[in-house]
Protein backbone atom coordinates (compact mmCIF):
# COMPACT_ATOMS: atom_id res chain seq x y z
CA UNK A 1 0.00 0.00 0.00
CA UNK A 2 1.46 3.34 -1.06
CA UNK A 3 1.35 6.69 0.72
CA UNK A 4 -1.50 7.73 -1.58
CA UNK A 5 -3.51 4.53 -1.05
CA UNK A 6 -4.55 4.47 2.60
CA UNK A 7 -8.28 5.25 2.48
CA UNK A 8 -9.09 4.62 6.16
CA UNK A 9 -6.32 6.95 7.32
CA UNK A 10 -7.36 9.56 4.77
CA UNK A 11 -10.97 9.47 6.00
CA UNK A 12 -9.80 9.82 9.60
CA UNK A 13 -7.68 12.85 8.68
CA UNK A 14 -10.53 14.49 6.75
CA UNK A 15 -12.99 13.97 9.61
CA UNK A 16 -10.61 15.48 12.17
CA UNK A 17 -9.80 18.37 9.84
CA UNK A 18 -13.46 19.06 9.06
CA UNK A 19 -14.37 19.09 12.74
CA UNK A 20 -11.45 21.42 13.49
CA UNK A 21 -12.55 23.88 10.82
CA UNK A 22 -16.13 23.90 12.09
CA UNK A 23 -14.88 24.79 15.58
CA UNK A 24 -12.54 27.37 14.04
CA UNK A 25 -15.48 29.05 12.27
CA UNK A 26 -17.55 28.95 15.45
CA UNK A 27 -14.79 30.67 17.47
CA UNK A 28 -14.20 33.36 14.82
CA UNK A 29 -17.89 34.23 14.68
CA UNK A 30 -17.98 34.27 18.48
CA UNK A 31 -15.19 36.89 18.55
CA UNK A 32 -16.36 38.86 15.50
CA UNK A 33 -18.25 41.53 17.43
CA UNK A 34 -15.24 42.57 19.54
CA UNK A 35 -12.01 41.91 17.61
CA UNK A 36 -10.85 42.65 14.05
CA UNK A 37 -10.44 39.75 11.66
CA UNK A 38 -6.75 40.44 10.97
CA UNK A 39 -5.94 40.29 14.69
CA UNK A 40 -7.65 36.91 15.03
CA UNK A 41 -5.89 35.62 11.95
CA UNK A 42 -2.52 36.82 13.22
CA UNK A 43 -2.82 35.21 16.66
CA UNK A 44 -4.32 32.06 15.20
CA UNK A 45 -1.65 31.75 12.51
CA UNK A 46 1.20 32.46 14.92
CA UNK A 47 0.08 29.61 17.17
CA UNK A 48 -0.64 27.41 14.15
CA UNK A 49 2.79 28.16 12.69
CA UNK A 50 4.48 27.08 15.92
CA UNK A 51 2.50 23.84 15.90
CA UNK A 52 3.15 23.05 12.24
CA UNK A 53 6.88 23.81 12.57
CA UNK A 54 6.93 21.20 15.31
CA UNK A 55 5.34 18.75 12.88
CA UNK A 56 7.97 19.66 10.28
CA UNK A 57 10.71 18.77 12.75
CA UNK A 58 8.96 15.49 13.50
CA UNK A 59 8.65 14.64 9.78
CA UNK A 60 12.28 15.20 8.90
CA UNK A 61 13.50 18.66 9.83
CA UNK A 62 13.56 22.13 8.34
CA UNK A 63 15.10 20.91 5.08
CA UNK A 64 11.69 19.59 3.96
CA UNK A 65 10.56 23.22 3.65
CA UNK A 66 12.79 23.64 0.61
CA UNK A 67 10.88 23.77 -2.66
CA UNK A 68 11.74 23.99 -6.32
CA UNK A 69 8.59 26.01 -7.00
CA UNK A 70 8.58 28.97 -4.61
CA UNK A 71 6.47 31.13 -6.95
CA UNK A 72 3.59 28.65 -6.91
CA UNK A 73 3.74 28.46 -3.13
CA UNK A 74 3.74 32.27 -2.96
CA UNK A 75 0.77 32.51 -5.32
CA UNK A 76 -1.00 29.80 -3.36
CA UNK A 77 -0.42 31.73 -0.14
CA UNK A 78 -1.80 34.98 -1.58
CA UNK A 79 -4.93 33.26 -2.89
CA UNK A 80 -5.43 31.46 0.44
CA UNK A 81 -5.28 34.77 2.31
CA UNK A 82 -7.74 36.44 -0.07
CA UNK A 83 -10.12 33.49 0.10
CA UNK A 84 -9.87 33.59 3.89
CA UNK A 85 -10.58 37.32 4.05
CA UNK A 86 -13.65 37.22 1.81
CA UNK A 87 -15.05 34.16 3.56
CA UNK A 88 -14.76 35.40 7.13
CA UNK A 89 -15.87 38.94 6.34
CA UNK A 90 -19.36 37.53 5.82
CA UNK A 91 -19.42 36.01 9.32
CA UNK A 92 -20.21 39.35 10.96
CA UNK A 93 -23.57 39.49 9.16
CA UNK A 94 -24.62 36.08 7.79
CA UNK A 95 -25.47 32.83 9.63
CA UNK A 96 -22.73 30.18 9.79
CA UNK A 97 -24.74 27.67 7.77
CA UNK A 98 -25.50 30.11 4.96
CA UNK A 99 -21.87 31.24 4.59
CA UNK A 100 -20.66 27.63 4.54
CA UNK A 101 -23.31 26.54 2.05
CA UNK A 102 -22.44 29.33 -0.39
CA UNK A 103 -18.75 28.47 -0.11
CA UNK A 104 -19.44 24.86 -1.12
CA UNK A 105 -19.89 26.04 -4.70
CA UNK A 106 -16.06 25.88 -4.92
CA UNK A 107 -15.91 22.38 -6.51
CA UNK A 108 -18.17 23.61 -9.27
CA UNK A 109 -15.82 26.51 -9.97
CA UNK A 110 -12.96 24.00 -10.10
CA UNK A 111 -14.79 21.93 -12.70
CA UNK A 112 -15.34 25.00 -14.88
CA UNK A 113 -11.80 26.38 -14.49
CA UNK A 114 -10.30 23.02 -15.37
CA UNK A 115 -11.60 23.43 -18.92
CA UNK A 116 -9.57 26.53 -19.97
CA UNK A 117 -6.68 26.20 -17.50
CA UNK A 118 -5.99 22.45 -17.52
CA UNK A 119 -7.52 21.52 -20.86
CA UNK A 120 -9.91 19.05 -19.21
CA UNK A 121 -12.87 17.70 -21.16
CA UNK A 122 -16.07 17.95 -19.13
CA UNK A 123 -19.10 15.99 -20.27
CA UNK A 124 -22.71 17.15 -20.37
CA UNK A 125 -23.77 15.47 -17.09
CA UNK A 126 -21.14 17.35 -15.09
CA UNK A 127 -21.91 20.63 -16.84
CA UNK A 128 -25.61 20.17 -16.01
CA UNK A 129 -24.66 19.45 -12.38
CA UNK A 130 -22.60 22.65 -12.29
CA UNK A 131 -25.58 24.61 -13.63
CA UNK A 132 -27.83 23.08 -10.95
CA UNK A 133 -25.33 24.03 -8.26
CA UNK A 134 -25.21 27.64 -9.41
CA UNK A 135 -29.01 27.66 -9.42
CA UNK A 136 -28.67 26.87 -5.72
CA UNK A 137 -26.55 30.00 -5.33
CA UNK A 138 -29.23 32.05 -7.11
CA UNK A 139 -31.92 30.67 -4.82
CA UNK A 140 -29.91 31.78 -1.79
CA UNK A 141 -29.14 35.17 -3.37
CA UNK A 142 -32.86 35.68 -4.23
CA UNK A 143 -32.32 38.17 -7.10
CA UNK A 144 -36.08 38.40 -7.62
CA UNK A 145 -36.46 40.29 -4.34
CA UNK A 146 -36.16 44.05 -4.50
CA UNK A 147 -34.79 44.25 -0.96
CA UNK A 148 -33.03 41.80 1.35
CA UNK A 149 -32.14 41.91 5.03
CA UNK A 150 -28.44 42.05 4.09
CA UNK A 151 -26.43 43.54 1.25
CA UNK A 152 -26.10 41.44 -1.89
CA UNK A 153 -22.39 42.22 -1.79
CA UNK A 154 -22.16 40.40 1.55
CA UNK A 155 -24.00 37.42 0.08
CA UNK A 156 -21.43 37.29 -2.73
CA UNK A 157 -18.40 37.21 -0.41
CA UNK A 158 -18.48 33.43 0.27
CA UNK A 159 -18.96 32.81 -3.47
CA UNK A 160 -15.94 35.01 -4.25
CA UNK A 161 -13.98 33.07 -1.64
CA UNK A 162 -14.95 29.83 -3.37
CA UNK A 163 -13.81 31.19 -6.74
CA UNK A 164 -10.43 32.26 -5.30
CA UNK A 165 -10.00 28.84 -3.70
CA UNK A 166 -10.84 27.11 -6.98
CA UNK A 167 -8.35 29.21 -8.92
CA UNK A 168 -5.66 28.38 -6.37
CA UNK A 169 -6.32 24.66 -6.57
CA UNK A 170 -6.37 24.47 -10.33
CA UNK A 171 -3.04 26.30 -10.56
CA UNK A 172 -1.26 24.36 -7.82
CA UNK A 173 -2.64 20.82 -8.02
CA UNK A 174 0.78 19.22 -8.30
CA UNK A 175 2.29 20.76 -5.17
CA UNK A 176 0.98 17.97 -2.95
CA UNK A 177 3.09 15.42 -4.77
CA UNK A 178 6.36 17.18 -3.96
CA UNK A 179 5.71 18.78 -0.57
CA UNK A 180 5.05 17.17 2.81
CA UNK A 181 1.73 17.86 4.52
CA UNK A 182 3.50 19.65 7.37
CA UNK A 183 5.51 21.80 4.93
CA UNK A 184 2.39 22.87 3.05
CA UNK A 185 0.73 23.72 6.37
CA UNK A 186 3.73 25.89 7.32
CA UNK A 187 3.53 27.78 4.00
CA UNK A 188 -0.15 28.55 4.66
CA UNK A 189 0.37 29.66 8.26
CA UNK A 190 3.38 31.80 7.30
CA UNK A 191 1.30 33.53 4.62
CA UNK A 192 -1.36 34.38 7.18
CA UNK A 193 1.22 35.70 9.67
CA UNK A 194 2.90 38.00 7.14
CA UNK A 195 -0.29 39.40 5.61
CA UNK A 196 -2.21 39.85 8.88
CA UNK A 197 0.80 41.50 10.55
CA UNK A 198 1.14 43.89 7.61
CA UNK A 199 -2.58 44.63 7.73
CA UNK A 200 -2.31 45.27 11.45
CA UNK A 201 0.48 47.79 10.93
CA UNK A 202 -1.64 49.65 8.38
CA UNK A 203 -5.09 49.46 10.00
CA UNK A 204 -4.46 48.25 13.53
CA UNK A 205 -5.03 51.64 15.15
CA UNK A 206 -8.58 51.72 13.75
CA UNK A 207 -8.31 54.97 11.77
CA UNK A 208 -9.66 53.26 8.65
CA UNK A 209 -12.81 52.22 10.54
CA UNK A 210 -13.86 55.77 11.44
CA UNK A 211 -17.38 56.55 10.22
CA UNK A 212 -18.01 53.01 8.92
CA UNK A 213 -21.27 51.32 9.92
CA UNK A 214 -21.16 48.21 7.72
CA UNK A 215 -20.58 45.24 10.04
CA UNK A 216 -18.40 43.30 7.59
CA UNK A 217 -16.09 46.26 6.97
CA UNK A 218 -15.91 46.97 10.69
CA UNK A 219 -14.94 43.35 11.27
CA UNK A 220 -11.99 43.88 8.92
CA UNK A 221 -10.96 47.42 9.89
CA UNK A 222 -11.70 47.88 13.61
CA UNK A 223 -8.66 48.49 15.87
CA UNK A 224 -6.68 45.78 17.60
CA UNK A 225 -7.71 45.13 21.19
CA UNK A 226 -5.69 43.23 23.75
CA UNK A 227 -7.73 40.06 24.44
CA UNK A 228 -9.42 39.77 27.81
CA UNK A 229 -8.53 36.93 30.15
CA UNK A 230 -11.78 35.20 29.19
CA UNK A 231 -11.01 35.43 25.46
CA UNK A 232 -7.40 34.19 25.50
CA UNK A 233 -8.50 30.51 25.63
CA UNK A 234 -10.63 31.20 22.54
CA UNK A 235 -7.64 32.66 20.68
CA UNK A 236 -5.49 29.70 21.72
CA UNK A 237 -8.24 27.37 20.55
CA UNK A 238 -8.21 29.15 17.18
CA UNK A 239 -4.48 28.54 16.85
CA UNK A 240 -4.77 24.87 17.75
CA UNK A 241 -7.64 24.37 15.31
CA UNK A 242 -5.70 26.14 12.56
CA UNK A 243 -2.63 23.96 12.99
CA UNK A 244 -4.64 20.76 13.24
CA UNK A 245 -6.83 21.44 10.22
CA UNK A 246 -3.92 22.58 8.03
CA UNK A 247 -1.99 19.39 8.71
CA UNK A 248 -4.95 16.98 8.64
CA UNK A 249 -6.43 18.29 5.41
CA UNK A 250 -3.08 18.20 3.59
CA UNK A 251 -2.35 14.74 5.01
CA UNK A 252 -5.79 13.43 4.01
CA UNK A 253 -5.34 14.29 0.34
CA UNK A 254 -1.85 12.78 0.32
CA UNK A 255 -3.03 9.45 1.72
CA UNK A 256 -6.34 8.82 -0.06
CA UNK A 257 -8.13 9.51 -3.33
CA UNK A 258 -9.84 12.89 -3.60
CA UNK A 259 -13.03 11.32 -4.94
CA UNK A 260 -13.29 9.17 -1.81
CA UNK A 261 -12.69 12.04 0.60
CA UNK A 262 -14.70 14.81 -1.01
CA UNK A 263 -18.18 13.73 0.21
CA UNK A 264 -16.94 13.65 3.81
CA UNK A 265 -16.15 17.37 3.63
CA UNK A 266 -19.87 18.11 3.30
CA UNK A 267 -20.23 17.09 6.94
CA UNK A 268 -18.76 20.54 7.57
CA UNK A 269 -22.02 22.09 6.39
CA UNK A 270 -24.05 20.02 8.87
CA UNK A 271 -21.64 21.05 11.63
CA UNK A 272 -21.93 24.73 10.65
CA UNK A 273 -25.73 24.57 10.79
CA UNK A 274 -25.55 22.81 14.16
CA UNK A 275 -23.17 25.40 15.68
CA UNK A 276 -25.23 28.25 14.24
CA UNK A 277 -28.40 26.85 15.77
CA UNK A 278 -27.00 25.75 19.15
CA UNK A 279 -24.71 28.72 19.87
CA UNK A 280 -26.15 31.69 17.96
CA UNK A 281 -29.79 30.72 17.60
CA UNK A 282 -29.56 30.74 13.78
CA UNK A 283 -31.85 28.47 11.81
CA UNK A 284 -31.66 28.42 7.98
CA UNK A 285 -34.58 29.96 6.10
CA UNK A 286 -36.29 27.82 3.40
CA UNK A 287 -34.27 29.44 0.60
CA UNK A 288 -31.05 28.43 2.35
CA UNK A 289 -32.22 24.81 2.70
CA UNK A 290 -33.12 24.64 -1.00
CA UNK A 291 -29.78 26.20 -1.96
CA UNK A 292 -27.92 23.73 0.27
CA UNK A 293 -29.60 20.76 -1.38
CA UNK A 294 -28.85 22.00 -4.91
CA UNK A 295 -25.21 22.99 -4.20
CA UNK A 296 -24.28 19.91 -2.17
CA UNK A 297 -26.15 17.56 -4.49
CA UNK A 298 -24.40 19.01 -7.53
CA UNK A 299 -20.98 18.84 -5.87
CA UNK A 300 -21.36 15.22 -4.79
CA UNK A 301 -22.66 14.26 -8.24
CA UNK A 302 -19.57 15.79 -9.88
CA UNK A 303 -17.25 13.88 -7.55
CA UNK A 304 -19.07 10.57 -7.97
CA UNK A 305 -19.21 11.02 -11.76
CA UNK A 306 -15.47 11.60 -11.93
CA UNK A 307 -14.82 8.69 -9.60
CA UNK A 308 -16.96 6.39 -11.74
CA UNK A 309 -15.02 7.44 -14.83
CA UNK A 310 -11.73 6.77 -12.96
CA UNK A 311 -10.66 10.30 -13.81
CA UNK A 312 -8.65 12.54 -11.48
CA UNK A 313 -10.63 15.37 -9.97
CA UNK A 314 -9.20 18.50 -11.64
CA UNK A 315 -7.04 20.42 -9.19
CA UNK A 316 -9.01 18.95 -6.29
CA UNK A 317 -7.37 18.93 -2.90
CA UNK A 318 -9.65 20.18 -0.15
CA UNK A 319 -12.36 22.74 0.41
CA UNK A 320 -10.61 23.78 3.60
CA UNK A 321 -7.14 24.60 2.26
CA UNK A 322 -8.00 28.30 2.30
CA UNK A 323 -7.94 28.23 6.12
Amino acid sequence: MTENDRPALGILFILIGTFAISVNDLLIKYLASDYPLHQMVFVRALIGLTLTLGLVMAEGGLHILRTSRPFLHLLRGVLVVLANLTYYAAFAVLPLGQVTALYFVAPLFITLLAIPVLGERIGAPRLIAVAVGFCGVLVMQQPWKAELDVSRVILLLPVLSAALYAFMQVLTRRLGGTSRASAMAVYIQASFVVVSATFGLVAGDGHLAEGITDESLLFILRPWIWPTAEDWPVFIGLGLCSGILSYCISAAYRTADAGLLAPFEYLGLAMAIFWGWSVFGEWPVPATWVGCVLIVGAGIFVFLRERKKNAPIPGRRSLWVRR
